[in-house]
């Protein structure tokens, strides 16, 4: 589903499901140099079984046109752009890694449009190693290979992965390598820098009322465990639940992510 934001094409895939805006929304949102895609499983699910469904490819990336945004707060105010064009007075935002601090940026932005929030794979502050930023400036090809490792963990290896034929750290190398393919313009590091320079993260957490779902990734080493625990002391309400996988725990552990944010959707009472 295409809508004109900012005067150019945003798309949204909607689960396979025609898009009711008098239906309960989710949002979901994807992290650096993704797309849509990573959230086929879940998105899907829900569209099926009652939600409506926006699966957003954020700004230069996938099939949205523009370039890539070089601020949470940026990328934020467009996601609200989003919402007033698709006709959601107020939605269930799901965000992972990159999206996830989109997601809280929105929720402080305009609280009384976030129901629910659900933060995957967060951590505040969400800095980017020196070395990495500089890699994904000047040999994007290695950064990707950088981080795809270290996103996943050995169970999303050969054969070891529970979906048989499919193959975790393969297909997140090449959605990565095709982002890049149709966007040139430095979207990795565009990314990892918005990530980087956040600094409303305490704030925005210090705001959110809202029900608020953690998912994290037990063998995670791009947010670790012990990284979170500013997001989460702060927003003390919020319910965190973990998943045997590293970074990548979409596609990692999709069923017990899906069950998560499901059973969140369904069970937590909008504020």
């Amino acid at each position: 589903m295409l809508f004109q934001v900012e005067g150019v094409d945003a798309y949204c895939y909607t689960g396979g499901k025609s898009f009711d805006a008098a239906l309960p929304t989710a949002v979901f949102i994807h992290g650096a140099q993704n797309d849509h895609s990573v959230w086929a499983l879940q998105s899907r699910y829900f569209a099926h079984h009652g939600m409506n469904v926006l699966a957003l490819d954020l700004p230069g990336h996938g099939r949205s046109k523009g370039g890539a945004k070089d601020s949470v707060e940026a990328l934020a105010s467009w996601l609200l752009a989003v919402l007033d064009a698709a006709g959601v007075a107020r939605a269930m935002l799901i965000g992972h890694s990159m999206g996830s601090l989109i997601a809280l940026e929105t929720a402080h932005m305009a609280p009384d449009r976030v129901s629910h929030l659900a933060l995957l794979g967060s951590t505040y502050p969400m800095k980017v190693s020196d070395t990495l930023l500089e890699t994904a400036k000047t040999d994007e090809p290695s950064a990707i290979d950088m981080v795809n490792i270290w996103s996943h963990s050995s169970i999303a290896q050969k054969p070891s992965f529970p979906g048989p034929g499919f193959y975790a750290m393969g297909g997140a190398r090449r959605l990565k390598q095709r982002i890049s393919a149709i966007n040139p313009e430095h979207v990795f590091y565009t990314d990892f820098s918005a990530c980087n320079n956040y600094a409303n993260g305490a704030l925005a957490a210090a705001s959110v009322r809202c029900p608020t779902l953690f998912i994290f990734g037990l063998r995670d080493m791009m947010t670790p465990a012990k990284s979170t625990k500013l997001l989460t002391s702060t927003i003390a309400h919020g319910k965190v639940v973990q998943v045997d996988s590293g970074h990548e725990l979409m596609a990692e552990q999709p069923d017990a992510v899906l069950d998560a944010l499901f059973a969140f959707a369904k069970a937590a009472p909008a504020a």
